[in-house]
């Protein structure tokens, strides 16, 4: 189980190479072509995508079924301020996953910041920053040593992807993002979640 503490490291970490990366963005943004619409100022877009979601979770005692992935599925819409920075909200369901003689069920809504480092007219580095309110349902049998029952609140956020412009309006985009979300008597833990999408700009 990834302490709290561990998942606050990255984020300042992560933070951290953003920001010491704002001089390469302001850079590039001069030797971009400006006929690139992924790097136009103030651009919106929504975003769909479909992957493989990681729960950091113990299964407890006994000869019952254990899982830690599903598919998940991702919605969200958001838009840069400017040629680097912007917003995004979205909501993403992790799926569910058999543990303890029960199911385990994760969704949440994200609200980040994000930050976009342009490799070259096709290529983007993405990276976000912000928290997630998460709700859970946990069922299980008795003796299993998991505690069954129902939470939410919010929890820190954070993620790295890639993006590919393949048309003026449209790209692919793969991602890796960690949520840490709370679990009836787990207090927190982590689910990752890896997924490739499609992003309509406009």
């Amino acid at each position: 189980m990834t302490s709290a503490r561990q998942l606050l490291s990255t984020l300042c970490i992560a933070t951290a190479a953003l920001a010491s990366g704002s001089a390469a963005l302001a850079q590039s943004t001069s030797t971009t072509s400006p006929n690139n619409p992924s790097y136009g100022s103030g651009n919106s877009y929504v975003n769909g995508s479909v992957g493989r979601s990681d729960f950091s979770l113990g299964n407890g005692t006994g000869a019952f079924a254990a899982e830690k992935r599903d598919t998940s599925y991702n919605l969200s819409a958001g838009s840069f301020f400017d040629r680097n920075f912007g917003a995004e909200l979205g909501y993403t369901h992790f799926g569910s996953i058999q543990r303890g003689g029960g199911q385990t069920k994760a969704e949440g809504i994200n609200l980040s910041a994000v930050g976009r480092m342009p490799l070259s007219t096709s290529f983007n580095l993405l990276g976000k920053v912000g928290a997630t309110y998460g709700r859970t349902q946990v069922s299980s049998a008795a003796g299993s040593g998991i505690t069954s029952g129902s939470e939410n609140g919010f929890g820190l956020s954070l993620g790295l992807g890639a993006e590919y412009v393949f048309t003026p309006a449209a790209s692919v985009v793969l991602q890796y993002e960690l949520h840490n979300l709370k679990f009836a008597g787990n207090g927190r833990d982590n689910i990752g979640n890896t997924s490739i999408g499609l992003r309509y700009r406009f």
